[in-house]
């Protein structure tokens, strides 16, 4: 388990690059979730401007 975890001297390039493409995934995650939640907060407000008018 040591020896693939170790990736045969590799392991620091291999493990930063995982770590930096999982915070990259994390933030557009994060990302996609806080612009569905504004444009949602968006779209019910232009619906009750037109309700209203």
């Amino acid at each position: 388990m040591s020896e693939w975890l170790a990736m045969d001297g590799y392991a620091v390039f291999v493990w930063t690059s995982y770590g930096l493409t999982l915070l990259a995934v994390g933030a557009l995650l994060a990302a996609t979730i806080l612009r569905r939640r504004a444009t949602a907060k968006r779209l019910a407000e232009l619906e009750a401007e037109e309700g209203e008018a």
